[in-house]
């Protein structure tokens, strides 16, 4: 456990240091670097009171010992010259060991200042060396701070999960245990860590015989190809107390060096993106790809003995992405040795990366005793998802961590091998139920078939794909999808067919509101009418018009409703769900596909790689509650009442507009005399993040709310800031003249925005004004492609200034109209909360 001061003096070196060194990395070498210079001289300082000689500073290194840099009345350049020509000779030291060399290999001071120097060695003394834990979790505090090195797809691996994988996966005295990816060896040290602590005796005593420790110490191998990263590590195991530890600069998929080498028990957590262009690797991979994840995937499935068992974290593409690379990995882990996948939260790499992540439990003995995949997911870590990952009370990981032990040990033991029911009585399996409970006191495991992974060869190893997530006890059969109506795919064409007018009309993704559920006829695609589109594909009366693929996977599965039959024919993204009359109500079988749960149940299922992909197949599968027609009518009717109300609430939120009527009397003057204006700035899409790293980054209209704007990007790199009270107009695109006001104390705004900080009136007088003078700020709109206005358009537009209490007096008034207008938005939720009770009924007890 890292005790307070220890963490303390790590802070205070880093704080003094940042100046200097601003990049966390290479803060954490220098730290490195001096504690391992200062250990050196205590392990050589124990060793004469103990009677014995010095080994690490002796000969002509005697005058660079800690003691000597360290003495009073050193100047501060001395000491500097001494310290740096000491750490950059270390190398040359033939009383060091190998390890310490390494460690010293190519180690320099990157600044010039020596009060800084001397202000860091001071804190660097207060440290003292022994093998104690508490100095090993300082090291490991230490590396922490280079979260933010998210390059290449590398991001630390939070040691609870490391701990949580190494506990499942049970690394013995015996295994050889590799990490081919081992950045700063966690799971290396948490496996040490574990083998320990299962050889002790009732009092706690070590059981291990030294050459049971030797023979541990020398299994422990790594492999990473960056240097840093290798001397980190060798000094993270150091201080962990491997004396002797095995890591070696390696490049696991482009070198054939070790390639004949086998591990027992493989553990890692490696890189998630490729260079540009991909990885060049030898052909000795049975998967051929240019993908990083996927040949590090392929390297470890390979290199376990006939028994192994591995442990490895590997993103969302390697679970279902569609390249045949990617299916053939899958293919291969399903035949040889995949046992289980168990499915992490999106926000475990959080603030510095939002990728959502799985775990691959293989074992090669226990694959071959079973006929199925055991799928396992954690709803939390124990901290919240969050950019600053606080702790929290909620945490699964220990229950599932006993649920996968428990279906483990039943494999072993042969009960579950060709069991079709639940695999353990801690889990629910799926069998023969058309539902599991997804969140259950029972736990939330699921078992499936391989032979139904394997279906139309697409292997995958989402859970969620064999997963339906709602628990019901309906009174009405639940009748899938595909027994009741048929989907129609949209026509295809190419850009070449597009015309700007008069052309057919191709309805799309954006002509549906995916708040509203209705048709949206305001930008419809217009293409050559000498395509000949079969009738078929046109939208009909009772159609239900559906988002089938989308670059984002938020508008797959929204739905509208056509009243009648139209000309518009639907894109090839889009599709139209034909409901069989006799069997369903059109309009009962539309707010079926409204409802929260069918999303849900498309999102954790839908495949593809940049383009999400919504299949017959997979929407013929869903089931919904079937009632005779006549309930399904009644349903209906009571719905479609609530439904007025909303839409009349929409109307009203739709139409309102704050409008100051403006007395010929008042005075006229320009925006530019009644404030400051700023121009925002573009940032490059690799400087701003979507996990909360650095402040608010608002990009256009996009970003506005009512009436506040909504940060959903963040920045390191911010350009404009824009303040808490100010009013951001948009000043180019397609949002031209919307305006919004910022709450947030301080967020960068792009070029698409300018920030107005008004000082001479109220401000949400003039935010007022601005919103009515919305026509006259798109008529100035310049650019044919882009519309957009200049710096000195802003600053020119007319704004009507009567005296400071009228201002207040017409404010008053618009916030009283404007709470009528929110109480509007309160009625359309309660009534949604009526429709979705409506629905809810004739499903039963839904608790999901």
């Amino acid at each position: 456990m890292l005790d307070a001061e220890t963490k303390r003096r790590i802070d205070t070196a880093r704080d003094i240091l940042v100046g200097k060194v601003p990049d966390p990395k290479s803060q954490v070498e220098q730290i490195t670097f001096a504690l391992i210079y200062k250990f050196m001289d205590d392990i050589d300082a124990i060793s004469e009171e103990l009677g014995g000689e010095r080994d690490y500073f002796t000969g002509e290194f005697t005058r660079y010992s800690w003691a000597r840099l360290m003495q009073p009345g050193l100047g501060g350049h001395e000491m500097f010259n001494t310290y740096d020509e000491a750490i950059r000779r270390m190398p040359e030291n033939g009383g060091l060991p190998p390890l310490f060399r390494d460690i010293f290999s190519n180690a320099y001071l990157p600044y010039r200042d020596p009060e800084t120097l001397r202000a860091f060695l001071k804190v660097i003394d207060g440290f003292t060396y022994d093998h104690s834990e508490r100095l090993g979790d300082a090291f490991e505090y230490l590396l922490s701070v280079m979260d933010s090195q998210g390059d290449a797809g590398q991001f630390r691996t939070p040691r609870h999960i490391i701990d949580f994988i190494v506990s499942i996966v049970d690394p013995k005295k015996d295994d050889v245990i590799l990490d081919p990816a081992c950045g700063t060896a966690g799971f290396l040290i948490s496996s040490y860590k574990h083998i320990l602590a299962a050889n002790t005796d009732a009092d706690g005593n070590s059981t291990l015989t030294p050459d049971e420790r030797k023979r541990l110490a020398r299994n422990l191998l790594g492999y990473d190809i960056s240097p840093d990263m290798v001397r980190l590590s060798l000094v993270n195991m150091y201080l962990h107390g491997l004396v002797d530890p095995h890591i070696y600069e390696y490049d696991t998929l482009t070198s054939e060096e070790r390639w004949n080498e086998f591990a027992d028990v493989i553990l890692a957590n490696p890189p998630f993106m490729s260079p540009k262009g991909g990885i060049r690797p030898h052909n000795r991979f049975s998967v051929q790809s240019r993908r990083s994840e996927v040949l590090f995937v392929d390297y470890m499935a390979e290199h376990l003995n006939a028994g192994g068992r591995a442990g490895i974290i590997v993103p969302e593409g390697i679970i279902f992405q569609s390249q045949n690379a990617h299916k053939q990995l899958r293919k291969k882990l399903l035949e040889e040795s995949l046992v289980a996948v168990v499915s992490l939260p999106a926000g475990v790499f959080n603030p510095y990366s939002g990728v959502k992540t799985s775990i691959l439990l293989l074992d090669k003995a226990l694959a071959r005793r079973t006929d199925r995949i055991a799928f396992f997911k954690v709803e939390s870590d124990g901290f919240d998802l969050g950019a600053q990952r606080r702790p929290i009370e909620q945490n699964d990981l220990l229950r599932v961590r006993r649920e996968i032990i428990a279906y483990l040990q039943l494999l072993r033991e042969g009960d579950a091998a060709d069991s079709t029911q639940p695999a353990s009585a801690s889990f629910v399996a799926e069998s023969r139920a058309e539902y599991v409970t997804e969140d259950s006191r029972q736990g939330n495991g699921l078992t499936i078939e391989k032979e139904r992974v394997a279906e139309n060869e697409e292997y995958s190893l989402s859970g969620e794909r064999y997963r339906e997530t709602q628990f019901f006890s309906s009174e009405y059969h639940m009748t899938q999808l595909g027994d009741i109506c048929n989907l129609v795919r949209g026509v295809t064409y190419r850009k070449s067919d597009e015309v700007g007018e008069r052309g057919l009309q191709v309805l799309r993704a954006n002509n549906i509101d995916k708040d509203a559920h209705t048709l949206d006829l305001s930008e419809i695609k217009h293409v050559s009418r000498s395509l000949d589109f079969p009738d078929t594909k046109k939208l009909l009366k009772n159609d239900i018009l559906i988002c089938l693929a989308s670059g984002s996977k938020v508008h797959i599965g929204k739905v509208a409703l056509s009243l009648d039959d139209t000309e518009f024919y639907f894109g090839g993204f889009m599709g139209a769900v034909r409901a069989n009359s006799s069997l369903v109500y059109p309009h009962y079988l539309y707010y079926q596909l409204r409802r929260a749960q069918f999303n849900s149940f498309l999102r954790e299922q839908i495949s593809g790689a940049n383009i999400n992909n919504l299949s017959a197949k997979l929407l013929y599968r869903f089931r919904i509650p079937l009632p005779p027609l006549g309930v399904q009518k009644e349903i209906v009717a009571e719905i479609e009442e609530y439904q007025k109300v909303i839409d009349g609430a929409r109307a009203v939120i739709k139409n309102y507009r704050p409008r100051i009527h403006v007395d010929p009397e008042w005075p006229m003057v320009e925006l530019g005399e009644l404030c400051t204006l700023s121009s925002g700035q573009h940032i490059n899409k690799e400087d701003y993040n979507t996990n909360g790293n650095g402040i608010g980054y608002l990009t256009g209209p996009a970003d506005f709310g009512e009436p506040y704007a909504i940060v959903s990007k963040w920045t390191t790199r911010p350009k404009t800031i824009a303040k808490r009270g100010d009013i951001l107009i948009t000043v180019k695109g397609s949002g031209l003249g919307k305006v919004n006001l910022l709450r947030e104390e301080n967020v960068a705004i792009s070029r698409q925005l300018m920030a107005v900080r008004v000082h001479d009136a109220v401000p949400e007088f003039v935010y007022s004004s601005l919103i009515q003078m919305y026509d006259h700020i798109q008529d100035l709109g310049s650019g044919a492609a882009i519309p957009g206005i200049t710096r000195e358009d802003v600053l020119r537009l007319p704004i009507p200034l009567p005296n400071s209490e009228v201002q207040h007096s017409i404010i008053t008034e618009i916030e009283a109209e404007q709470a009528l207008v929110h109480a509007n938005r309160e009625l359309i939720e309660r009534f949604e909360k009526k429709i979705q009770d409506a629905i809810a009924r004739v499903w039963g007890d839904v608790r999901g």
